[in-house]
């Protein structure tokens, strides 16, 4: 690729006498002297077959592994509001089915990518919220 300067492709002018500062002037070492030759090393792999795997894992998963995952924590919040009901019912709330229900609240907070989907979570999100709030006035 060639790039052109502002005068075109001109060569470069030699500076003047003008530029020239003081009596130091660079002077290049002394390069009759052999260089030491040293075998050189083939590249190393980074990692092994762990890094690849991985490098693999990086990146982001696919929209149905999120959907998934979307679809059953959401299951987790249903079953743990259903623990909630059948101990509220016996009269015995129970202090596991509270944390389970915490939990399950924190699950439902990641997106699943799907607007719908998005939506029904929200919406278990909101009551798994109200039930929480009810629980710890009680």
């Amino acid at each position: 690729m060639r790039i052109y300067g502002p005068q075109g492709t001109a060569p470069a002018a030699t500076p003047g006498a003008s530029r020239r500062s003081g009596g130091a002037t660079f002077t290049l070492p002394d390069m009759t002297a052999a260089p030491d030759s040293k075998a050189t090393l083939a590249p190393r792999a980074a990692g092994g077959i762990e890094a690849l795997l991985a490098l693999q894992g990086v990146g982001g998963e696919d929209a149905a592994e999120r959907r998934r995952r979307s679809v059953r924590h959401g299951r987790n919040a249903l079953d743990a509001l259903d623990d909630l009901k059948l101990s509220l019912l016996s009269g015995a709330l129970d202090t596991a089915t509270v944390s389970r229900l915490k939990s399950a609240a924190t699950d439902l907070k990641a997106a699943s990518g799907d607007p719908g989907l998005d939506a029904v979570l929200a919406e278990i999100e909101l009551r798994v919220e109200v039930e929480l709030a009810k629980a710890s006035l009680s």
